[in-house]
């Protein structure tokens, strides 16, 4: 029965490590052109964005009345965290097409031109759905947001080479999303997507890339955050005929955050999983300026 069972043991574990052997082959990125994984990425992505532009159609707009191409100045509502939004998505969606095309092997200027763009072209389709939806509009401060979220990655790329700062997002949820679900969501994930009040967004600084010092761990950086408070419109407006009062604070934090794309690992796996992680920013002790209460504390901050 020992034999038995010592004889699984080495099966299973032997097994383990061929799969995750595998999967770490699949993931490393080729050092040259490797066409199959490159046509492959240029089929899914295509398919992958026209499947996603058209459930929108269908699932969002098609439920609001059509219109003209027109545009609409909103870059007064939610205190400018729609627009945070924006540079985020797009910096985020840029910067996974980069590493796509660096994985199927195709040349840092092409990752730059065809990759990095990728989140700019996406969103910039977004935004005429809105230009010809009676209850939006084609937004130039929205399309300023994509083109800066863009131009920060590629910026960074030309200049160094490297991410020295990531845009992050946190969130926590509030009680403002049970007051008005309609315009905030209703349950968790609704409410991540639309209560700007719950959500962060934040600028992730990497010390050691700018000081080069040894006693500073490489994974380890500084996050400059913004935030907003109070609000259940995008402005001060009436919801059905009655004046909504909205206490409206902006926020500004300063924390500690971890770079997961610079912890040293063999494992294309793990740098796979590190790569997604850092999106998120980490909770870390974290100081609060707001244009309301000054100065403000938090032992965990999210």
């Amino acid at each position: 029965m020992k034999n038995i069972l010592y004889l699984l043991l080495v099966v299973c574990t032997t097994t383990t490590i061929c799969a995750q052997s595998k999967i770490n082959a699949f993931l490393t990125p080729s050092d040259t052109l490797n066409k199959p994984r490159r046509n492959a990425l240029v089929i899914t992505e295509a398919s992958a964005i026209g499947l996603s532009l058209v459930g929108l159609n269908q699932l969002w707009y098609a439920d609001y009345e059509k219109s003209k191409l027109h545009t609409l100045n909103d870059n007064e509502e939610w205190l400018q965290m729609d627009k945070f939004g924006h540079v985020f998505s797009s910096y985020q969606i840029g910067s996974a097409g980069a590493s796509l095309l660096h994985w199927s092997g195709v040349g840092k200027r092409d990752q730059l031109l065809y990759g990095a763009t990728l989140g700019f072209g996406f969103l910039t389709v977004v935004e005429v759905f809105d230009g010809y939806s009676k209850e939006w509009g084609f937004s130039w401060g929205d399309m300023l947001s994509n083109a800066a979220g863009t131009g920060l990655f590629v910026g960074q790329e030309l200049l160094w080479q490297e991410q020295r700062f990531t845009l992050k997002f946190s969130f926590h949820q509030t009680k403002y999303a049970s007051q008005r679900p309609d315009k905030l969501g209703e349950g968790l994930l609704e409410e991540i997507l639309k209560d700007y009040n719950g959500q962060t967004y934040w600028l992730s600084a990497n010390l050691h890339s700018f000081f080069k010092n040894e006693k500073i761990p490489k994974w380890l950086n500084l996050a400059f955050g913004y935030g907003a408070d109070g609000m259940l419109a995008g402005t001060n407006e009436t919801v059905s005929g009655v004046f909504v009062p909205q206490d409206r604070i902006r926020q500004y934090y300063l924390s500690l955050d971890v770079d997961f794309s610079r912890i040293k690992t063999n494992s294309h796996f793990l740098k796979s999983v590190f790569s997604i992680l850092n999106v998120i920013k980490v909770p870390f002790p974290t100081v609060e300026i707001n244009n309301k209460n000054g100065i403000k504390f938090h032992a965990m901050y999210f």
